[in-house]
């Protein structure tokens, strides 16, 4: 599966961004000194081995010609802003920020360097691991997402578009539900249901947002592509560039994407295994934006298959489903 927001330089290219960073320090010799990590969908992201001896990884954010959707905008921004203030906490395994630049005078796009984290990612060995170990690893998660809401904010919503923010969660979440039906109209995107439709349920429900008072930091994009194993522990957590200031429920770990899988791992990891009328609303809600925002995204990057639209697809149908008899 290919995206057209990828943003991949030449070794030449690389070399000077390296030169750059770490002043005396060179690009190691030879072809796998600049290794491209297939993971991502959105940025490009390199293992490049310093002449030192050292390896780190470097994350380039799309050309600016890339298409992106609002919620999207400067986000490589937010994802450094977000890793040096998490790394503040011992608890969550951030990587460090080496050097970050957003000049745009060797590449035509913000790009930074961060340290290259130890271990294997979650979604290749999780099918390796014990049933044991894997419960423990999911309830480490839990753990450490409820360290990265621990952070407080100022307002709601997002740190690179100040559109899509407000003083009020009901407000902010609102406005970031809108931004997303507007990048689909832009593309004419389709659903299983109208544009009206889909407002009218989310009205339906939305004073349920007005409990929530207080931002907290929440990451969104917590999927186990985003962490690191070794060990049976996890080593590192990842791409902070989607995070927002929100309610926790929000967090991935509080996602079922079908109906019925019921109380995980990584909720009593968190502490959070029971949930009253209001919040089954929210966790409604927030599924709801997310199974949009997966199926908008779709043509925007134009993906090489239709795995992600047609789980989309059914994400928003159960969803909805859910919302409309509630």
């Amino acid at each position: 599966m290919e995206s057209k927001t990828k943003n991949r330089q030449t070794r030449d290219q690389i070399k000077a961004m390296v030169a750059k960073a770490f002043a005396g320090t060179a690009l190691a010799d030879g072809e796998e000194a600049v290794l491209e990590l297939k993971d991502g969908w959105f940025n490009v992201s390199y293992k490049i081995r310093l002449a030192d001896g050292r390896s780190v990884v470097l994350k380039i954010a799309p050309p600016p010609e890339a298409e992106v959707m609002l919620y999207e905008k400067n986000i490589m921004a937010t994802e450094v802003a977000t890793m040096r203030l998490v790394r503040q906490n011992a608890a969550i395994p951030v990587p460090e920020i080496y050097y970050f630049d957003e000049s745009m005078d060797l590449c035509d796009a913000a790009y930074f360097f961060m340290e290259y984290m130890s271990g294997d990612s979650l979604e290749h060995v999780k099918a390796n691991l014990s049933d044991e170990t894997q419960a423990s690893i999911e309830r480490h998660i839990g753990k450490i997402i409820r360290e990265v809401n621990s952070f407080p904010g100022t307002y709601f919503g997002y740190d690179g578009n100040p559109d899509l923010r407000a003083n009020s969660w009901k407000e902010a979440f609102l406005k970031i539900v809108e931004a997303a039906l507007a990048d689909a109209a832009r593309k004419n995107a389709v659903f299983d249901f109208s544009y009206d439709e889909l407002r009218d349920t989310i009205l339906k429900h939305a004073s349920s947002l007005e409990e929530i008072t207080k931002p907290c930091l929440v990451h969104w994009d917590a999927w186990n592509p985003n962490f690191f194993v070794q060990d049976g522990r996890i080593t590192g957590i990842i791409d902070f560039e989607r995070a927002l200031w929100a309610e926790p429920l929000m967090e991935a770990q509080f996602r079922t994407l079908f109906e019925g899988e019921g109380i995980t791992n990584s909720m009593r990891g968190y502490g959070k295994t029971s949930f009253t009328f209001a919040e089954e609303q929210r966790n409604h809600l927030y599924s709801l934006h997310l199974a949009l925002v997966m199926h908008v995204e779709c043509y925007y990057r134009h993906y090489s298959t239709d795995d992600i639209f047609n789980l989309s697809r059914q994400f928003i149908a159960e969803t909805m489903a859910w919302l409309k008899a509630n």
